[in-house]
């Protein structure tokens, strides 16, 4: 095992969506219509941070390849998913159908070029840091924007919970940009942004996707 701490953490984050999905499931009934995205959240978390588990296993073309692209899976998805949720375009209305066929469409097609250009093209590291960034921050953007909204429109503190999750989340990627050198030759910044996210994901599945906030301020 090349990076025991990174996979420790990195199955720490995989048992903070599997067990999400599993408190999802008993406390949000099929009838709700968002209940399928917040599933296929953690079904997009709970794969990449496999791949990311067996990548820092061995290090192998393959195994950063699956690390690389369901890491962006993930972080797309989660662009994705968060643009639904605040605009509510999972709503049975024609307008919000199309526009929600045509970010369907979009994200799909941002996913498929940046894999093709990472295995056809190039694969820069850069590009794929830059990417990431800039979708996380449009995805932790979105969610503060719907924090600031329904704090305005219900003045109650379940509001401020996306907001100060997404905080978090863009503080520990810090680590991310200010490496060191690994202590004891295992533990490195990368490994702490893994350990740095698995309590924003328990407690995005406790506060952020409770029902009776999602159903009553909908």
């Amino acid at each position: 095992m090349q990076e025991p701490f990174s996979v420790v953490f990195s199955l720490g984050n995989f048992l903070a969506h599997q067990t999400g999905l599993a408190r999802l499931r008993e406390r949000v009934p099929p009838s709700y219509p968002m209940r399928w995205y917040y599933e296929l959240f953690a079904y997009f978390g709970m794969a990449a941070w496999v791949f990311s588990s067996v990548f820092h296993t061995r290090d192998f073309t393959i195994t950063e390849q699956l690390d690389y692209f369901g890491a962006g899976a993930s972080v797309l998805y989660g662009m994705y998913y968060a643009l639904v949720r605040v605009v509510r375009l999972d709503l049975p209305t024609p307008r919000r159908r199309s526009i929600l066929r045509l970010w369907t469409v979009l994200c799909c097609a941002l996913y498929i070029g940046h894999v093709a250009y990472l295995k056809l093209w190039r694969w820069d590291y850069t590009y794929n840091m830059a990417a990431n960034l800039v979708v996380g921050m449009v995805h932790n953007l979105l969610w503060s924007y719907f924090s600031w909204k329904k704090w305005r429109e219900t003045g109650q503190t379940w509001a401020i919970w996306p907001s100060m999750l997404v905080a978090w989340i863009m503080l520990v990627m810090s680590l991310e940009l200010l490496d060191f050198p690994p202590l004891w030759g295992a533990l490195d910044a990368h490994s702490l942004w893994h350990l740095g996210t698995i309590a924003p994901a328990i407690l995005w599945y406790k506060y952020v996707f409770y029902p009776a906030r999602l159903w009553k301020f909908r």
